[in-house]
């Protein structure tokens, strides 16, 4: 039988309200309760409103450390006209919380009371009725209301419906997600290193997350391999015992991708494919009145799918408004081109640099699980919009703290992985936060021209004098009172596979042999090396096998060989030994810092300087191997 699937284009909008009608109608937002003890409700929704089971205080109680009195027995009381009260008749003692009987009203504090025996105490100041006495149901009274219905349960509430005798309580039974992971080719992590062709299943544990961030329960069904009777006796068996169900992957309209089909023969498929990037092929539909989600197997389409569609369903299906997002207007930093017919939804980074808030791009990938970790916010690209221009102010809706991206430093530039143990240091010491983004040395000195960044990493050597650094510093930031500061001396070589298989001893091996090489990208320190060492040797770049492959890091091209995509590549030794491939020398280099004077906090630049000069930043990066931190921390050239 020929399999028809289509994909569909229907705007967000839309597909939402249609999911959302038909919800009302099957009654699927009826609220469910359930009973639980007070002691363990926290974070929980109350169903129906809590009303005290007792009053509180529940009887007279004294305010505090003193002695109750008759009021009436001290109204002649006075500086100069002391009374001495008896003991029994017309005093007791009492500490705060203590029973004060009816023929008692009023407490006197401890420090106005001079006791002259045992029997005897002395006052120089009338009392009135009801001073310091807590009466009956000051605080709670039987029968009135604690907390309303719909009302989210925290410590201070817990402590009030227990003092008030309530200690079982109603509250919203939590909504059940069923995620269901298909695709023959995942496997669970945790076990052995997975095969060409082999992907960590991650995805299912990542939305089960994003649920009990949500209040929902998540249940994790076992992997289905793709297997259309298989996916759908999983997704059957799902509805039975879950409120929403989520088939991860299968979405799309691949030979293997059954979950439209399924959802069809099943019950109601309503939508194949929105109107956004990424994320188009998800799927919204209808088995037994409970909504079916169909996300994409890519990690970032997947998130923001589930972000989308399945997050107001489950604070609706707890009887909650949605948290809107918190949304800031940031500067974007680049060019942002988008298709015009879908809305984009683009990961940003985010800093404050000199006083203007700035969006950074991150990769745009389905795929870059790392941008998720990453994202400050998201910048939605409206469709009927072909994008932003570079300096165009967006809306930026935040994922992360407003604290954390104020204590953001900026870093663009060359790519090393000493800087990203600079920003561990600096964040756990000074609660700074380093966001890098890597591209190239000229990249860097381009975004400090233009005020987008705090700092740079720099290894760029000029040809004609030997020096690192300074000549295209003092041609591109010249009268912005440019700063060079050393970070590290390391060795740059070739990289190549464990025992050097291809025998490879130089850069002029890698000419007319048909060598698979993989550079780094045009504006990169090594670029310009690796161009200057083909110069001097006369080599013809047209002659090196992937010379104009590009990766944008040294562990990037050291991945690359590892992983058998290219034999040779030019980078640092701490990248040939973190991946365990062997390096060939060719030299040693500086990599620096570059700042511009006054674009840093005095108290954030000090920091920083401190924590490179730092034994322990340079204990940590001395363990990677083929660095020198002798000149770590040093002012290397000044420019006016």
């Amino acid at each position: 039988m020929v399999r028809r699937v289509y994909i569909d284009n229907k705007p967000l909008e839309e597909a939402f309200a249609l999911l959302w009608t038909e919800l009302e109608n099957a009654g699927f937002f009826v609220l469910e309760g359930e009973e639980v003890d007070v002691e363990d409700a926290l974070g929980r929704i109350t169903v129906v409103p809590v009303v005290a089971k007792r009053s509180s205080p529940h009887y007279s109680a004294s305010a505090m450390d003193g002695i109750a009195v008759k009021a009436k027995d001290t109204f002649s009381a006075s500086d100069t006209s002391p009374i001495v009260l008896k003991r029994g008749e017309q005093f007791i003692e009492v500490d705060t919380g203590d029973y004060v009987p009816r023929e008692f009203d009023a407490v006197i504090m401890i420090e106005d009371v001079n006791f002259l025996s045992h029997d005897e105490a002395e006052i120089i100041a009338p009392a009135v009725p009801w001073q310091h006495i807590r009466s009956v149901g000051e605080d709670v009274i039987a029968s009135q209301m604690i907390i309303p219905s719909l009302y989210v349960i925290g410590a201070y509430e817990i402590g009030a419906m227990l003092t008030s005798g309530v200690t079982k309580v109603q509250v919203v039974k939590k909504p059940r997600v069923g995620i269901i992971p298909t695709g023959t080719e995942l496997v669970e992590p945790g076990g052995k290193e997975p095969e060409p062709g082999e992907i960590i299943e991650s995805n299912s544990r990542m939305l089960a997350s994003l649920c009990r961030k949500w209040g929902a329960e998540p249940c994790r069904y076992p992997l289905v391999a793709d297997d259309k009777e298989k996916i759908k006796e999983a997704v059957l068996r799902c509805a039975s015992q879950t409120d929403i169900i989520v088939v991860c992957s299968g979405s799309s309209a691949g030979r293997e991708d059954f979950t439209a089909e399924i959802v069809q023969e099943a019950g109601r498929l309503l939508v194949h494919g929105l109107a956004t990037k990424p994320g188009k092929p998800a799927i919204l539909g209808l088995i037994e009145g409970k909504p079916v989600i169909g996300v994409p197997g890519y990690p970032v389409s997947a998130a923001l799918v589930f972000e989308l569609l399945a997050r107001p369903l489950i604070y609706r299906k707890q009887g909650l408004r949605t948290p809107p997002n918190q949304e800031v207007e940031a500067k974007i930093s680049r060019k942002l081109a988008s298709s015009m017919g879908v809305d984009e939804f683009v990961q940003v980074n985010l800093g404050k640099v000199g006083g203007e808030l700035i969006a950074y791009p991150l990769g745009r990938g389905a795929g870059l699980t790392t941008t998720l970790v990453k994202a400050d916010g998201v910048v939605r690209v409206p469709r009927g919009v072909e994008g932003f221009e570079a300096g165009e102010k967006v809306a930026v809706s935040l994922k992360r703290d407003w604290d954390i991206i104020e204590k953001t430093l900026i870093v663009i530039g060359s790519h090393d992985i000493a800087v990203d143990w600079l920003g561990d240091i600096l964040n756990r010491k000074f609660g700074l936060r380093l966001a890098c983004t890597n591209v190239g040395s000229m990249g860097g000195l381009v975004a400090l021209k233009h005020r987008e960044s705090h700092f740079a990493g720099m290894h760029l050597l000029d040809p004609k004098t030997g020096e690192y650094n300074v000549s295209y510093v003092n041609r591109y930031l010249g009268g912005s009172k440019p700063v060079l500061v050393n970070l590290v001396l390391r060795e740059q070589g070739l990289l190549v596979k464990k025992g050097n298989p291809l025998g490879v001893r130089g850069v002029d091996d890698l000419a007319g042999s048909g060598v698979r090489f993989v550079n780094r990208q045009r504006g990169s320190g090594t670029r310009v090396l690796f161009d200057h060492l083909l110069q001097q040797m006369g080599i013809d770049p047209g002659l090196i096998n992937g010379y104009d492959r590009e990766e944008f890091s040294h562990l990037a091209v050291a991945a690359a060989v590892k992983n058998d995509a290219a034999d040779v590549a030019v980078g640092i030794y701490a990248a040939a030994r973190a991946l365990d491939l062997d390096f060939i020398p060719l030299l040693q280099e500086r990599y620096d810092l570059c700042f511009l004077k006054g674009a840093i906090e005095e108290e954030t630049l000090d920091a920083l300087l401190h924590t490179i000069s730092s034994p322990e930043f340079r204990e940590e990066v001395m363990k990677f191997g083929g660095y020198d931190m002798s000149l770590a921390g040093q002012v290397i050239w000044e420019g006016d």
